[in-house]
């Protein structure tokens, strides 16, 4: 198939588990002989607009002439069977599925966040989730400014969900929920459900655990919705109740958080703040670990760092709530404690000390469902019988077959 991928990069100062996923389909689809292109707008470019540019972003972020007509020119240049949407905001904007409604191409839209009814994104507020938007209610974020805690910033955002929520239920040949828990947080979108689909994120394969050190590794963003702030107090519980142990916590990543942890962990012998370091590095710390701790306090829509524990063979410790309880089971491949409870993560850590033959047959079981449910072979198989199914059923204006395409039943057109 020709796809052509529509993204808005986030700013390569913050890491995206957003960029990367979008990154690895791209090249695992090429590699498996697809014709891949991509249309994509950098946020990092913002800050060398010229000041009219950027003044005019938030009302660009609701409709973007410049993007539609930029994507209209690709497509009639590439012409491809299928146009695979991920972020929108703020440089592309929902105008790139006009164009494609436009070009009769059909559409399939990623849905990586809840950003289409939260104006922050993460259903995540004052320290625990929300849900006060979810029925498609845009008053609560505009009164409490969601949106970088800001209501003049929230109210161009809240305006763009109410203007293109039509387009996006009309122009969309197939959502892609990455977590079933997602698609039933996000009912309230009313999205047609017989092109709705759950597709699980996946991960590369990883060199096997070699579990060599009695250590707990947290890598990931700190700030409060990854729940950083609950490790450190699950943490201090158990070294209360443990004061002997020898085990260690290692803390990867930056954010907002940094300073106020690395302040923390320095009091403390048995922590260790790492900061920042190169994909290769974690990935080794990572697989040392007897076990991985994703502490999140917001409703994670896929928990990634959870799946490349258990692609290292290295079981997960994650709340049961979001995505997670559909990634983990817990007690065979990983580890669910309470959400938002310190004494359960507490008493986890506990287990770890205390029993590690038992974890590392929890990480060999973790290698296992790995394996079966998130390498890339399997997504790979479920994002193309999405893609047949969007060509199969395309919404709007009757395709029509492109000029010269050599695919079958694929390469399409509409009158514009």
């Amino acid at each position: 198939m020709k796809v052509l991928i529509a993204h808005g990069r986030y700013r390569s100062a913050a890491p995206s588990g957003e960029n990367r996923v979008v990154d690895a389909e791209a090249q695992l689809l090429a590699s498996a002989g697809h014709q891949v292109d991509r249309f994509e707008r950098h946020s990092d470019d913002i800050a060398t607009w010229s000041l009219p540019r950027r003044a005019a972003l938030p009302l660009s972020s609701v409709r973007s002439r410049e993007a539609r007509e930029a994507l209209e020119r690709r497509l009639l240049e590439t012409r491809p069977d299928v146009v695979h949407v991920h972020n929108t905001f703020p440089t592309l904007s929902p105008s790139v599925l006009l164009a494609c409604r436009d070009h009769g191409v059909p559409v399939v839209a990623t849905l990586h966040n809840y950003k289409l009814l939260c104006a922050s994104g993460d259903f995540f507020r004052d320290g625990r989730p929300c849900h006060d938007c979810a029925d498609g209610a845009l008053l609560p974020a505009l009164r409490r400014g969601c949106y970088r805690g800001s209501s003049a910033l929230t109210a161009p955002v809240s305006l763009g969900l109410a203007v293109n929520r039509s387009t996006w239920r009309d122009l969309v040949s197939a959502y892609v929920f990455i977590s079933a828990s997602q698609r039933r947080l996000m009912a309230g979108l009313g999205l047609a459900g017989e092109r709705s689909f759950v597709k699980h994120n996946f991960v590369a394969a990883a060199p096997a655990s070699h579990g060599t050190e009695h250590a707990v590794l947290y890598v990931g963003r700190l700030d409060e919705a990854k729940g950083i702030r609950l490790l450190q107090r699950a943490w201090d519980q158990f070294a209360l109740r443990r004061p002997d142990s020898s085990l260690a916590l290692r803390i990867v990543g930056g954010g907002p958080l940094s300073e106020e942890v690395e302040r923390w962990a320095g009091a403390r012998e048995s922590v260790e703040f790492v900061g920042h370091v190169a994909p290769e590095r974690a990935r080794s710390l990572l697989g040392s670990a007897a076990a991985v701790v994703v502490p999140s306090e917001w409703e994670e829509t896929f928990g990634l760092v959870a799946v490349e524990a258990m692609a290292a063979g290295v079981p997960p410790i994650a709340p049961a709530r979001g995505s997670f309880p559909e990634l983990i089971t817990s007690g065979r491949d990983g580890v669910l404690f309470g959400p938002g409870d310190p004494d359960s993560l507490a008493d986890c850590l506990l287990r770890v000390d205390r029993d590690r033959p038992a974890f590392a047959d929890l990480g060999r079981a973790a290698r296992e469902t790995w394996h079966r449910r998130f390498r890339p072979e399997v997504g790979l198989e479920r994002l193309e019988e999405i893609y047949r199914y969007a060509i199969a059923h395309p919404v709007g204006p009757t395709p029509q077959t492109w000029v010269g395409s050599g695919a079958t039943g694929a390469g399409r057109r509409g009158s514009s």
